[in-house]
């Protein structure tokens, strides 16, 4: 397996039935045996389903939900778009059926940690330009003192079970997930041991943002 460097650009894939369901440019901030850490910025180059970009642009939620119905058909277009607003960190531990985000938002101090989430998601697998996952819709918000919490987008997440996009198999797979999620926000171990060294995290001045790689997505194969 190929450890990237630090300040590399990856592209993380959702992956859905073979296709390309979103991407997203990042720069890589660690990698070690521990967790893939990745970030991007306002600026930072993405493919997003057209319906997703829609219910963004016209802040209608409702339009994600046609996206669910458009995932389950396998009829979907990718339209480019932008990162907006946050700073975002990404810890991805491996074989973990979660990822913890981090969201970064500026203040009169220049910025601060506004929560992380909790995506729960496949384990990913690299390819030869960053790494494929699944994101299955479910959240969990997590204030920035780590003591209070919320579950986000269950409603989207019992659509995805109902057309079958999430299976039984990956459901087992998040519940158990969920319980890892919450012994390790407990204990605070896993990325919440390191939670004052990554609130304190700053984008590296000398990046720009990134940008999706110029050959095709789907060159990007394992």
């Amino acid at each position: 397996m190929r450890v990237f460097d630090v300040g590399e650009t990856v592209v993380r894939r959702d992956v859905y039935r073979g296709r390309v369901w979103s991407a997203q440019a990042l720069r890589v901030i660690e990698d070690t045996d521990v967790a893939l850490v990745t970030a991007c910025r306002p600026g930072a180059q993405a493919l997003w389903p057209s319906l997703y970009v829609k219910a963004r642009s016209d802040g209608d939620r409702s339009v994600r939900m046609e996206a669910f119905d458009a995932m389950a058909t396998g009829e979907w277009e990718l339209a480019p778009g932008l990162w907006q607003d946050t700073e975002l960190l990404l810890w991805k531990p491996p074989g973990a059926w979660f990822s913890v985000n981090a969201f970064y938002v500026p203040d009169r101090e220049g910025r601060r940690l506004r929560n992380r989430y909790v995506n729960f998601e496949h384990p990913t697998t690299r390819t030869l330009g960053g790494f494929d996952t699944f994101d299955l819709a479910v959240d969990l918000v997590i204030d920035p003192d780590l003591t209070t919490i919320e579950w986000k987008d269950v409603d989207e997440y019992a659509h995805a079970r109902r057309l079958g996009i999430v299976s039984d198999t990956e459901h087992q797979a998040v519940e158990l997930a969920r319980t890892q999620v919450l012994a390790l926000l407990e204990d605070r171990a896993g990325p919440f041991a390191d939670a004052d060294r990554w609130t304190a995290w700053r984008w590296d001045t000398a990046w720009p943002p990134p940008r999706l790689l110029q050959r095709p997505l789907d060159e990007l194969l394992p």
